[in-house]
């Protein structure tokens, strides 16, 4: 288990993780790899393939500056609970928050997932680390390290309310392409990852409303997982190639 009350940092550096440039190609984000290539992201290839019904008719329900409104507060909140998780594994220290409603919120999302989660996480090898297949895609995840004794990728994730299992297939996926970037890049055997998430909840801003959430990739589901991420990288190329 880490140690929660050292004011040093909490990665035990393991690879050499370095990173990788961005730039746009042809309009396009790409991440530039080592080997000259320019891939695309992990998420713009999930974006592009997945299925939007649901979000369109969303956008369409609420009126378009209401949808608007509410992707900017959640890319705000979600921005911040990150920093302060970043901070706190390279620190060991969670930051105090700042004095606007977003960081207060932020700041009571990021505790709910280090009292729920980063308890049961042994080592940290690194953060936002850069991954990537080569020729084929790219992609940058939270934390690589050990949950409970097993080597695996780690995301944090917000949402402004719970989320169903059916609604965050697309995780697992995001999930087992960084598995599969990293042994593909340092000969490991990564087949678990977890997703640490907390919502908002319904009051917004204000605080008491969070609820932590986790999502849980296992060994024995990640063939299936894998099958399923390549399926996803093959149908996008034939539309971007």
């Amino acid at each position: 288990m880490l140690c929660y009350n050292s004011s040093m940092t909490l990665i035990k550096s393991k690879y050499d993780y370095k990173p990788i440039s961005r730039k746009q190609v042809d309009g396009k984000r790409k991440y530039m790899t080592p080997d000259g290539g320019a891939v695309a992201s992990v998420t713009t290839i999930l974006d592009a393939t997945s299925d939007k019904t649901g979000l369109i008719a969303w956008r369409k329900r609420v009126g378009e500056a209401k949808a608007q409104e509410v992707v900017t507060e959640a890319a705000g909140v979600g921005t911040r609970m990150h920093k302060y998780l970043e901070d706190y594994v390279e620190t060991g220290v969670m930051p105090t928050p700042g004095s606007n409603p977003f960081a207060k919120k932020a700041h009571a999302m990021a505790e709910q997932v280090r009292e729920n989660a980063m308890v049961h996480v042994d080592e940290i090898w690194g953060t936002e680390v850069a991954l990537y297949v080569p020729q084929m895609y790219a992609g940058t995840t939270d934390l690589v390290g050990q949950y409970k004794g097993n080597p695996c990728i780690l995301d944090f994730k917000q949402t402004n309310k719970p989320k169903k299992l059916e609604y965050v297939q697309n995780y697992f996926l995001q999930l087992t392409a960084y598995a599969e970037a990293h042994n593909e890049m340092f000969g490991t055997n990564i087949r678990e990852g977890h997703i640490f998430m907390c919502s908002r909840g319904d009051d917004g801003m204000i605080l008491g409303g969070e609820t932590y959430q986790q999502f849980d990739l296992w060994p024995h589901e990640y063939d299936e997982w894998r099958n399923a991420w390549y399926d996803r990288v093959y149908a996008y190329y034939e539309k971007h190639a």
